[in-house]
């Protein structure tokens, strides 16, 4: 039988960001819980399973139910939505601003970030003389937008470094001196975005090492999980979608949620976290359908695009949380996965072709986004826009 009154104020400070850690994502925008009355309306319910924690939670529907047992997050990343979605954190990659400076409203952030990077740009790069534009840009954008949010933003590293651990270390520290130079409180605001590659995740254990936090992304085999909490990463953020396309091209059928291969992929690792006591977030993402949100309800965090927001907002079902930290089930070894041991990362990770794949096509096409934003760069220089 479900309970009746109010959320548990446990939950609702939980999902308005108390949780200890870093937060971030894609654009984590932190959707907060409202006090739920008793009314005669239609409920949905987050359904506790856990021994501890007995007894239901209701809410309006399906969204407000996830809110009380996840931190829910908004996926996108353009400022007229972040402003609509009012979130606490949020993000931006070569991707999403590929896709906002194509709206000409975005264009005087184009202009802008020319007009600083004029002075300083490296005249022997002569393959991509745009390419450090693209910096001042990502942070002249993120520093708009934390003009908006109480929280951090997650900037990502270009995605032609993801094979180089000093060159990322070397972006990361300029993206870190421009938001400086904004006078932003980085340590406070500011998270780096990096590809779970092994040589993006030494990147990572150098710079939490100098209290600099990582969002590791791009992240598809248990491997890669593996090092990042060895590494310290901040959060991880696990692509649920896209794990669940490559199987489905692989084996010519879709999957029923319970039996998604994205589901199953984040489940395992959020247990195996949580049996050894890691720090890292898990941040679920890239979700195709609710079947695998519902399937990750308790997650620690779960970023969902705004279209899937709506379907949960509008769904009245009961919602059974299916992880909690202390649910047990996970049954393997421990694995060391520390700067010495990239043989076993290579071979644990090698061994898992989907990932192999998937990692190679995200990091390539964040490349090719961020070689369209230079072309257009490029374009606005041809047109008489000066710096």
């Amino acid at each position: 039988m479900y309970a009746t009154g109010r959320i548990d104020m446990a939950y609702a400070i939980r999902s308005s960001a108390c949780i200890p850690g870093p937060q971030l994502g894609r654009c984590k925008l932190t959707l907060r819980c409202r006090r739920v009355m008793d009314t005669p309306v239609a409920k949905a319910v987050a359904q506790e399973q856990t021994p501890q924690q007995a007894g239901t939670k209701e809410a309006e529907n399906q969204l407000e139910a996830l809110k009380a047992i996840s931190l829910v997050v908004a996926d996108t990343g353009e400022i007229d939505s972040i402003r609509n979605y009012r979130p606490v954190d949020c993000t931006t990659n070569p991707s999403l601003v590929l896709k906002a400076v194509q709206n000409p409203q975005y264009h005087h952030y184009l202009e802008t970030a020319m007009a600083e990077e004029d002075d300083q740009r490296d005249s022997a790069n002569s393959d991509r003389p745009w390419a450090g534009v693209t910096d001042h840009l990502a942070v002249g954008i993120g520093t708009q937008l934390l003009g908006i949010v109480p929280g951090r933003v997650s900037t990502e590293c270009d995605a032609h470094l993801s094979y180089d651990t000093q060159g990322t270390i070397d972006k990361a520290l300029k993206i870190v001196d421009l938001y400086g130079k904004r006078n932003i409180d980085v340590s406070k605001r500011v998270y780096i975005k990096i590809a779970s590659t092994w040589e993006g995740i030494r990147a990572c254990e150098y710079l939490q090492k100098q209290g600099i936090s990582c969002n590791m992304t791009l992240l598809f085999s248990f491997a890669q999980a593996a090092a990042c909490a060895d590494a310290g990463a901040s959060l991880i953020s696990p692509f649920v979608g896209r794990i669940m396309d490559w199987y489905k091209k692989k084996e010519g059928h879709g999957f029923a949620p319970h039996e998604d291969p994205g589901v199953k992929s984040v489940q395992r690792i959020y247990k195996y976290y949580k049996q050894y006591k890691y720090d890292t977030i898990v941040m679920a993402a890239s979700f195709r359908n609710i079947g695998e949100i519902r399937e990750l309800a308790g997650c620690d965090n779960i970023t969902i695009s705004p279209s899937l927001l709506g379907e949960l907002e509008a769904s009245k079902d009961p919602l059974p949380r299916k992880l909690w930290p202390t649910m047990g089930g996970c049954d393997e070894p421990q694995l060391d996965m520390h700067e010495s041991e990239k043989s076993l990362f290579d071979k644990i990770h090698g061994e898992d072709q989907m990932a192999v794949d998937k990692l190679k096509e995200g990091i390539e096409g964040f490349a090719k986004d961020q070689r369209k934003l230079e072309e257009i760069i490029g374009e606005l220089e041809k047109q008489g826009v000066k710096p």
